[in-house]
Order: structure tokens, then sequence, then C-alpha cells
């Protein structure tokens, strides 16, 4: 009697764990706000999101507006594209446009769920084509079609969040005939749920991201430029508020390290909103 107890009392934990994990998951599954997470829609799902960001480097400063489609193939594949409308002024010039759109695709290769916890891992694949205006000045786009492949890990329970992601961007070759240098982008992200709450409430998660960056230097006619590539990393405060279906994102990359090559402004700050609703 007593084994049968704690095997029903083991498969219910089972059970009940589950069910925790896909309702709580479907409900908060979030991403993080500068690097990528293992979060994809559920089949037929769909989300839209109004993205602003905003830079400075020097006395060059960007802000931009995205809108963001995200489509849920299936439970475990997502695709999506973005159309962003960029403002740019490098200090004497000052432009603003449609700048490159990208389309990307995330596909969640491997999840495991347990009591009140999701582990999960995907690959991630974005193109970013060369649509944005390069006669005006500053030039919009960045003149060259460029692809980024990446993998990423994520561990969502109901009140800790770890993620760790790898990327790296291919560059193109612009009409002038340089080589942008390829880029690695690294990311490692803790977030608390400091109260728990259930779907019909209010849920904030705060998150601490570090990021880094790892560019190559470009090349010209087989020649390296020097006042290119170079390695930054950014410690990256954020919240994620979530009402049911409708969620906003914020964050802020406050740069800590920089070892850029040549005569290159540092980034002062980078920053991020988000509107996201899930249908």
């Amino acid at each position: 009697m007593i084994k049968q107890y704690k095997q029903y009392k083991q498969a219910a934990a089972v059970v009940i764990g589950g069910l925790i994990a896909l309702t709580s998951q479907s409900a908060l599954a979030h991403d993080p706000i500068f690097g990528i997470g293992p979060h994809v829609l559920f089949k037929d799902g769909t989300e839209f999101a109004l993205e602003i960001d905003s830079s400075k480097a020097g006395s060059s400063n960007e802000q931009g507006l995205g809108l963001q489609m995200t489509y849920g193939l299936t439970g475990d594949w997502a695709v999506g594209a973005t159309v962003p409308y960029d403002f740019k002024d490098n200090g004497s010039d000052s432009s603003d446009g449609f700048g490159d759109f990208s389309a990307f695709t995330k596909y969640r290769f491997w999840r495991e769920d347990s009591l009140g916890l999701q582990e999960s891992a995907a690959v991630f694949l974005k193109v970013i084509t060369d649509t944005g205006s390069n006669s005006k000045t500053p030039p919009i786009g960045k003149g060259t079609t460029d692809t980024i492949v990446g993998i990423t890990y994520g561990s969502e329970g109901r009140k800790w969040y770890k993620w760790a992601s790898a990327r790296y961007r291919f560059n193109g070759t612009n009409n002038a005939g340089i080589e942008r240098g390829d880029k690695i982008l690294i990311d490692f992200v803790g977030g608390i749920r400091p109260n728990l709450t259930g779907y019909l409430e209010t849920d904030i998660v705060w998150l601490l991201e570090l990021n880094g960056e790892f560019g190559k230097r470009a090349r010209l006619n087989g020649s390296t430029l020097a006042n290119t590539g170079g390695t930054e990393w950014f410690i990256s405060p954020g919240i994620f508020w979530t009402q049911r279906n409708f969620a906003i994102k914020a964050g802020v990359q406050i740069p800590i390290y920089a070892n850029l090559n040549g005569n290159q402004d540092e980034s002062d700050y980078r920053a991020k909103m988000s509107f996201e609703w899930h249908f």
C-alpha cells in the first residue's frame, strides 16, 4: 500500500509539474531583450510587436521604429519578418527612411518539462536584406545582405530564468567593394519574477543581460581596414511586463568594456522598448 501510494504521488507530481510548465510557459514564456531565447509561438499563433530602439556612439545618434510579425508554423517552429523605419544623425547631417527589411525563423529542437520548470534549446536564422536607402547622408541601409545564425538555451521557471546564446553574423560586401567584417554575438541572461502571479494577473520579470560583440576587421581589395572591428561588452538591465496576451519589454545596454581597432567611436548606450501582442 505504501509503495502504491508513493507511485501515485510520484505520478501526480509529474502530471502536475507538466501542467504547471505548460500553462505557465504558454502564458508567460519570455525571450531576452537584447539576446535571443528559445521561446516560440504555439501552432497557428501570431505575434505583432512594435519595437523602438535608440543608440549613441560619439556624435552619431540612431533611432528606429520596427513593426515585427511572427507566426507559429508548429509548436516548435516559428517564422517572422521585421519592417524598420530609421532616423540617423552623424553630427552634421541627418536622414530618415525605411531600413533593411529582415526575415527570420527559429526552431526549438529540444524541450524538457519538470515541476514548474521548462528547459529548451533552439536554432535561429535571420536574413537582413539590402533594401534600405543608401543614397541619403547618412545612409539608411548597410548596402549589403547579411545573415545571422545562432543557437540558444533557456531555463524558465516560476521564479528564476536563465538564457545563453551564441550568434554569428555573416556580413556582406557593399557596392564600394568593402567586405564588412563578420561579427560574433554572445549573450548570458538571468531573470527573476519577484512575485509569483497567475495568468489573469499582471506579471513582472526583471532581467540582467551580459552582451558581448566581437567584430572582425573589414577588408578592401584584400587589405584590412584599420578603423574597423573590435570588441564591446555591455551590462543590460531590463524589465518584462505582461498582462495576459499583451507585454512590454524595455532595457538599456550600458558599455562596460571596449577594445575597438583604430579610431572608432565607442558606444555610449543602446536602448530598446517593445510592445507585443499574442493571438
